[in-house]
């Protein structure tokens, strides 16, 4: 009788442990700026999907990602590291990887996406990756069952304005590993990628799911379906259909509206099917860039992407957990992406890799407004560089190790007034975090991997 009352249990007891964990999805634009969502005071755009998001809500206003570009940007939220720590701080020769690079996210470095895996989840990314475009490296290698997107960002083909410099080849479009279009129609990129995370939610409803959804825009070139394209003034249509074998950057420059409109109507697909399939109330979403923008606003910020003034770094958020996450409020503690790694394992009931260093801690008292932020300091990296820290309300940038500028991010957060010099006890005490910090990477650092004789996507 013992026997048959375990054999009895056990399923009842696996139901209630994934009844209990929550699903997460996170949605990561490509190059949107902290001005660039009218909820964040953006006048150039309308985002009411994302607006609503926020009334439902928290607004994170002083969230970082951990590089103002892409590829260590995206490193640090797979793995909860600043990226120097895991030498993908940049591409090979390059700031980011290109195509058919050498090197990639080491396969022993352990994301977000298998932390999640082992606790029982079904994982999925459909967008752009960035960590490498060569089979070893590719989200299937790296805890995610399902890939649908694009290896790197869309201007890495052979349309690339600077042919002078880069001689790129056409862009791959894959499912899985498998390449299964070459230069796809990147007006439709955002609808495509919108499918896929809606029919993943759909299909996966009865289990736990991790869902990211990297979009390639509004990353130049911009690129919209046509259903987005209504109202677009007939001089910009007419110069586009006359594009041929070249494409017109800097009419596509004049999109962005209608870019973040198609965003924003993507958000609104994600969160319309959590709610129709009933996982409203067990769903963490959160909205948030890779880095500052290029062609969008950084609102009050100084600096834009590729800086570590604020505007390359601070990204405008959102996340929403109806019942779990305050609703209509603010949260200004400074918490960063590489957060969401120890922050979706505690909520999971999962375990966070012990035998190394992770950078981010759990946020989650903090995002119920339980806490202050759990970091001391926030380091900023320009490349290899480490060019600032934040510290509470404080601000010191450095030149090859030497205090420069210091800001009160409180007072000041566009970065304005340098009061460096009447502050000088506080500017040695955010050196000393540099110093401290520096010697730590050091001492503490991964390496990235690399192949032999890299070959470019092809079908």
């Amino acid at each position: 009788m013992l026997a048959l009352a375990i054999g009895f249990c056990l399923p009842h007891a696996v139901a209630v442990a994934k009844e209990s964990q929550p699903n997460f999805v996170i949605i990561f634009t490509d190059d949107q700026g902290y001005g660039d969502l009218s909820c964040f005071g953006g006048k150039h755009v309308s985002t009411p999907r994302i607006d609503q998001m926020a009334a439902e809500g928290s607004r994170l206003t002083s969230f970082y990602v951990a590089a103002p570009v892409c590829t260590p940007s995206r490193a640090a939220l797979m793995t909860g590291c600043y990226p120097k720590r895991i030498d993908m701080a940049t591409g090979s020769n390059f700031g980011v990887l290109l195509a058919g690079d050498t090197k990639g996210l080491n396969p022993d470095e352990i994301t977000i996406a298998e932390v999640l895996k082992k606790a029982g989840y079904r994982t999925a990314i459909f967008g752009k990756w960035h960590l490498g475009d060569q089979p070893e490296f590719l989200p299937t290698k790296q805890g995610f069952d399902k890939y649908f997107g694009i290896p790197f960002s869309h201007d890495i083909h052979p349309f690339h304005p600077r042919q002078d410099r880069f001689k790129f080849p056409p862009l791959a479009l894959l499912k899985d590993e498998t390449v299964i279009e070459m230069d796809p129609d990147a007006d439709f990129l955002t609808k495509r990628i919108t499918d896929h995370a809606v029919s993943f939610i759909e299909k996966n409803k009865d289990e736990p799911f991790f869902l990211y959804v990297p979009h390639p825009i509004p990353h130049k070139p911009l690129h919209v379906s046509p259903p987005f394209m209504k109202g677009v003034a007939t001089e910009v249509t007419d110069k586009l259909k006359n594009e041929n074998d070249s494409i017109d950057y800097k009419t596509r420059d004049r999109l962005f509206r209608q870019a973040i409109d198609e965003i924003d109507w993507s958000v609104g697909q994600i969160l319309d099917t959590l709610t129709k399939q009933g996982l409203d109330e067990n769903t963490l979403v959160i909205f948030t860039s890779d880095n500052g923008p290029a062609v969008g606003s950084a609102g009050p910020l100084r600096g834009r992407k590729g800086s570590t003034f604020e505007g390359g770094m601070r990204e405008s958020t959102v996340i929403r957990w109806p019942g779990k996450i305050p609703a209509g409020k603010s949260n200004d503690e400074l918490m960063t992406s590489m957060d969401l790694l120890p922050t979706f394992a505690n909520l999971a009931g999962a375990k966070i890799p012990t035998d190394r260093v992770i950078d981010g801690k759990d946020i989650w008292p903090t995002l119920t407004g339980k806490a202050e932020t759990p970091h001391e300091a926030f380091f900023y990296h320009r490349g290899n560089s480490l060019n600032a820290v934040r510290s509470g309300k404080w601000k010191l940038h450095a030149n090859n190790g030497k205090p420069t500028q210091l800001y009160d991010l409180q007072s000041d957060i566009g970065e304005k007034k340098n009061v460096i010099k009447s502050n000088p006890d506080v500017a040695r005490r955010l050196n000393g975090h540099l110093k401290a910090f520096a010697k730590d990477i050091a001492d503490n650092s991964r390496p990235a991997a690399f192949i032999k004789n890299p070959k470019p996507l092809s079908k």
